[in-house]
């Protein structure tokens, strides 16, 4: 048996890797500049919440922020699609490597409620370009065999490099307050340390400008309205596939922007304590993504997403309501694997399932749902923080998950039916 196993999971290596290797060059660039923004997100992630706080500001603001860039990017979903589709996918990639930079570098330099409204609606601009720009990039620069896997390595290596960013998130204010003879959790502290993001984020913008347009793209005519087009075509279907999306993205928003948060203030963690749970999350979870597309092959593509979504609720329990760090640590971990694996694999199909001129627009129309959730409910849980606690935010998010779930096996399991679109990825 054991040599059985040694056998397979050699073969399946093998296979990876050979999948790997068919990577084209402008697939290979892009992914160089994941890591450089998956780090950069790390540390930002990390320390722009303390930032807030540090200021004398309250979760209430902080609740409201999130809001502002998710609701930037749900009303810009569709117009940035078009604008991916008009322009092309490597100059709309650029601007969002310059326009992270600035946003973070602004709220730094010159802290205030305005700039934090400001930079974070500009925020949600890079937010949206990289819903509606990746998925299509990746589908022009990628051949049948090796597409899933370049899918699910992007993201993977994305939480690798969030894995480093957030590991040197929780240590960068002690570097920077030693440096410069400050309290480590001190808003100036937390500020220089914010910079870091601007010049990572540049460094990402280096290897998209080698990248070279394909023929495909070059040749694309724009589809202005297709995701509507594709909803007229197939409402039932496309309203079964996006309503449990929703119920997740609503759930997602109300505490998982606020875990740095939790951990501080439910757990009394220092920021390296916070920054290495985030780090080893982050790993967790590009391990998740990595592994995802092999047991898709064997279990299928819904039965993955119901079964890895479904066993996270267990472990969402532990991880809001146990007295113990350890035990809502760990939970934590388990729970970002679970959440994630699937996603890259339901993107894939679902920018196979439409014209090369309409891939864009039809992932701003992906993107617009998932956004609607994480609009508003930032703010419903930072009122419920600053009233209530941590609480009804995970009890809440908790039913949430579990509805969908539900939904997931009515829609598609139950019937057994193959689905080849993709649910809007969870947090």
């Amino acid at each position: 048996m054991a040599l059985k196993i040694i056998k397979r999971t050699r073969s399946t290596l093998g296979e990876y890797a050979a999948r790997v290797r068919m990577f084209q060059p402008n697939a290979r660039l892009y992914l160089v500049s994941v890591l450089a923004t998956g780090a950069a997100m790390g540390v930002y992630r990390l320390l722009f919440n303390f930032y807030v706080l540090s200021q004398g500001y309250d979760e209430a603001l902080l609740g409201n922020l999130i809001t502002t860039h998710q609701f930037t990017a749900l009303i810009l979903s569709l117009p940035l699609g078009y604008l991916v589709d008009k322009v092309g996918r490597k100059p709309v990639l650029m601007a969002r490597s310059v326009l992270l930079g600035i946003s973070v570098a602004l709220m730094a330099l010159w802290p205030s409620i305005v700039m934090f409204y400001a930079m974070n609606a500009l925020f949600g601009v890079v937010q949206g370009i990289s819903a509606v720009a990746q998925a299509p990039f990746l589908m022009e620069n990628s051949g049948e065999e090796e597409r899933t896997y370049l899918f699910s390595l992007s993201s993977g290596l994305r939480m690798g490099a969030v894995f480093v960013g957030s590991w040197l998130g929780g240590y960068l204010p002690v570097w920077m307050s030693a440096f410069r003879g400050i309290d480590p959790t001190s808003s100036a502290a937390y500020g220089t340390s914010l910079l870091t993001v601007a010049v990572i984020a540049f460094v990402g913008f280096v290897p998209l400008v080698l990248i070279r347009p394909t023929q495909q793209a070059e040749n694309e005519e724009s589809a202005r309205f297709a995701p509507f087009q594709y909803a007229l075509k197939q409402p039932k279907l496309l309203g079964k596939l996006l309503f449990p999306s929703v119920l997740i993205s609503i759930g997602a928003g109300l505490f998982m922007p606020f875990m740095n948060v939790f951990f501080r203030v439910v757990h009394h963690q220092t920021d390296q304590v916070i920054g290495s749970l985030f780090a080893w999350g982050s790993l967790a979870m590009g391990i998740g993504l990595m592994i995802a597309p092999p047991i898709a092959d064997r279990i299928g593509k819904i039965r993955l997403v119901m079964i890895t979504q479904g066993l996270s609720i267990p472990f969402m329990i532990m991880l809001g309501f146990s007295p113990l760090f350890g035990i809502s640590a760990g939970a934590y971990y388990v729970r970002m694997a679970l959440m994630n694996m699937s996603n890259p694999i339901y993107q894939t199909f679902v920018m196979e399932q439409v014209d090369a001129s309409a891939r864009a627009t039809v992932a701003s129309l992906v993107s617009l749902v998932w956004s609607f959730g994480r609009s508003f409910s930032p703010t419903i849980s930072g009122y419920l923080q600053v009233h209530y606690g941590f609480g009804p935010p995970f009890a809440i998010a908790i039913s949430l998950y579990a509805v969908a779930v539900y939904l997931y096996w009515m829609f598609f399991v139950r019937h057994q039916r193959r689905i080849a679109v993709a649910p809007i990825p969870g947090d």
